[in-house]
């Protein structure tokens, strides 16, 4: 199956609403790597890796979860996986 890596950046109201912590408890029922961080400017950074639906489902979990009333926008960028995450992890840098 061919893997890709799906880089999302949301907006809105997404720091200190336990945004990176549910990102990654969502991550464990997908077929998934990579991280979520928080950045300076108030988005969160999540870069995921896996088979292109799992990556799409787990991109509506986060959506029709608890954090989808605080997404005000989402900017998704596509590519080729990498292979460098084992797992998906909270990332506590700040890009």
């Amino acid at each position: 199956m061919d893997l890709r890596r799906m880089t999302v950046f949301f907006s809105g109201r997404v720091q200190g609403v336990g945004f990176r912590y549910t990102a990654e408890a969502l991550a464990e029922r997908f077929r998934v790597t990579g991280f979520v961080r928080n950045l300076p400017d108030g988005r969160v950074e999540l870069v995921a890796e896996g088979p292109e639906p799992e990556l799409l489902s787990f991109l509506r979990a986060i959506e029709s979860s608890r954090l989808g009333r605080y997404i005000q926008g989402k900017e998704v960028i596509w590519g080729p996986s990498t292979g460098e995450f084992s797992h998906f992890t909270i990332r506590y840098d700040t890009g």
